[in-house]
């Protein structure tokens, strides 16, 4: 899983893959070197179909953006608000940015690496398949970052593999400070809606 830490190495590799979700068949382009590079993965496929976003939010957060699925459905759904789409591997961050254009959202997908994000920014809503492999200590940091830029009636809305550790996800999520609580199950996935809590 070395897409999730660093620039892929060798020549990219670009193809075009269909994912189908919201009755909807979406071509992306996607290259080798990062996540789900085949196809929709089983997880953002289960988060698509049981959620959308909120029509009227105004900033949403695609968390791992990948080559940028979830912000191209987001910026689609959402047709007032701005997408930030965040990942460490700079080809994933490129190819969010041609997927986006390719959709006519690109002028509101704003994708970048986290250290080049946009620190006060504030979420209505929060969408990630968090890359549960990089281990518990890093993926905690990961949402301890991230999970306290939620607006305070914003909601995050995660996608966890049952066989992953998705309940003792949930526990960690609770023990600090959050409410968390499941808001679909399928294919051996949860999703999880998380809002702050009085300490966050």
């Amino acid at each position: 899983m070395s897409h999730y830490f660093s620039t892929p190495e060798g020549p990219e590799r670009r193809r075009t893959i269909t994912a189908r979700f919201w009755d909807t068949d979406w071509p992306l382009t996607t290259a080798n070197g990062v996540f789900s590079a085949d196809g929709l993965d089983l997880g953002t496929g289960v988060l698509l179909r049981t959620h959308t976003p909120t029509p009227d939010a105004r900033r949403l957060l695609d968390l791992g953006c990948g080559y940028g699925v979830l912000a191209v459905a987001l910026a689609s759904a959402s047709p007032h608000a701005r997408v930030d789409a965040v990942d460490v591997n700079p080809r994933a961050v490129e190819l969010t940015r041609v997927n986006a254009r390719a959709h006519g959202v690109g002028d509101r997908v704003h994708a970048t690496t986290p250290d080049d994000a946009d620190a006060d920014a504030r979420y209505d809503e929060i969408w990630s398949n968090p890359p549960i492999r990089i281990g518990k200590e890093a993926l905690h940091d990961l949402l301890e970052r991230w999970l306290p830029r939620l607006r305070e009636d914003g909601v995050a809305r995660l996608v966890v593999g049952r066989n992953l550790g998705a309940d003792s996800l949930q526990r960690w999520l609770t023990e600090q400070g959050f409410r968390c609580e499941r808001t679909a199950s399928a294919k051996g996935f949860r999703v999880f809606g998380v809002r702050r809590g009085l300490g966050n």
